[in-house]
């Protein structure tokens, strides 16, 4: 069984792809954002044991994106100059390491280190998902297919916090670093058996080692306006949804005096009402595309609602009580729903099957910078303020800008023409 074989409304027929891919890259994604997010799971227990300022940790937050970040380039030109499949599976191998050796170190430096090479490996994720989505698939099919694999990023927190907050509480944060890490390998067996069986894979095989004749050079990507307004408007998106995954449970517990087990449940909740919308409203956008509606405005739209419900709510947030900060944070998980497959799909229409590779690279390494700075400039107010309102308010104005990255300075989602000229020798 494959999918993504049949054309539609005159877009070329894309070659099939085996059915357990998408939901295997998924579930890498899953594994991604436990591993990445374990950290500020563990963030209570980790600042008082190791004695740490907002500041401190800010910047072992970022300091995972300083290799994320600029290997986005990397794991972009990787995927189109060698199989995808294989950069994808060591990028596993090797953050799933970086886990497991993060609940043996006792001290800053070590902790530091490790984040940088997790890092690394995870940088692989997503320039490796696009160029297989954006290749083997139709526009008609990857919203549907972002969304799934994007539950990862929602699931994949909703677990980490629930579950790891709750086995933290138990047996401390040392051994579930460890356990997570040692079973994201488990990942590794049925992604090996289903690409084997891949017709995709196995046509991949035999220009693997050549790569895609016809795929244009980052030169080509960079000069484009729409290059650059697809990476600020994931920048924006991704400012707004790192400041939450990864200030969420010190907010909820320090800010708001919760427990750590009320934490994980109320954070657990959250990202579950993300997964949902998020789904459910790739399936809608998908729909509204194959119904004949204009691309561009169902893509548009979509993100636009997004962004000002996620705004919206950080306000709330900054500005309420406990119950209505609680509130605002699922709203604002529900607003993200509406964002997520449309900020992949985006970047894959206007790339194109040989582009989407290199193209997801460079918007995802803009896109990720908000992983360095977000970080960095919570954790300074935080400490200048000892209040976490001005951190939401700037969040939400972050957000506002992502609706002027999409909406104006990308004017339509559609396929970009790539001169002869620009694909590599």
């Amino acid at each position: 069984m494959t999918v993504g074989t049949a054309a539609i409304g005159g877009a070329p027929a894309r070659a099939g792809m085996g059915a357990a891919i998408v939901p295997l890259l998924a579930l890498s994604v899953f594994i991604n954002y436990v591993d990445r997010g374990n950290l500020a799971t563990a963030a209570p227990l980790i600042k008082d044991q190791l004695h740490l300022s907002a500041s401190a940790f800010g910047l072992l937050t970022s300091a995972f994106f300083w290799t994320y970040t600029p290997c986005q380039l990397l794991a972009g030109w990787l995927s189109e100059r060698f199989h995808p499949y294989r950069v994808l599976a060591i990028g596993l191998a090797m953050w799933s390491l970086a886990t497991a050796a993060t609940g043996l170190v006792t001290g800053f430096t070590a902790l530091l280190l490790l984040r940088v090479l997790l890092g690394l490996g995870e940088s692989a994720a997503f320039p490796c998902s696009s160029k297989l989505i954006g290749k083997h698939l139709p526009a008609h099919r990857m919203g549907g297919a972002n969304a799934m694999v994007l539950l990862g990023t929602t699931l994949g927190p909703a677990f980490g916090v629930f579950f790891g907050g709750l086995v933290m509480a138990k047996v401390g944060w040392r051994p579930t670093f460890l356990m997570f890490g040692l079973a994201s390998l488990l990942w590794l067996v049925p992604w090996f058996v289903a690409t084997r069986r891949s017709p995709a894979s196995r046509a991949a095989e035999s220009v693997a080692d050549a790569g895609d004749p016809q795929a244009p050079s980052f030169a080509a990507i960079i000069v484009r306006r729409e290059a650059w307004g697809a990476g600020f408007g994931h920048f924006c998106l991704n400012y707004a949804f790192y400041f939450l995954i990864s200030w969420m449970p010190l907010y909820l517990v320090k800010a708001r005096g919760f427990s750590m087990s009320h934490m994980a449940i109320v954070g657990g909740e959250i990202y579950l009402i993300n997964a949902a919308s998020g789904i459910v409203l790739g399936w809608v956008n998908d729909r509204l595309i194959a119904a004949g509606r204009s691309v561009t405005l169902v893509r548009k739209g979509f993100i636009a609602t997004g962004f000002l419900i996620v705004a919206a709510s950080f306000i709330a947030t900054a500005l309420g009580d406990a119950q209505l900060a609680v509130a605002g944070l699922f709203v604002a998980g529900f607003g993200f729903g509406f964002i997520g497959a449309s900020n992949f799909a985006n970047g894959q229409t206007l790339a194109g099957p040989h582009a989407a590779g290199k193209w997801m690279g460079f918007q995802n390494f803009i896109g990720n910078f908000a992983g360095i700075v977000c970080p960095l400039i919570t954790g300074w107010i935080v400490d200048a303020t000892g209040s976490f309102s001005s951190a939401f308010a700037v969040a939400a104005a972050v957000s506002v800008a992502g609706i002027f990255s999409w909406c104006v300075v990308v004017r339509k989602i559609e396929p970009l023409a790539w001169p002869k000229t620009a694909a590599r020798a």
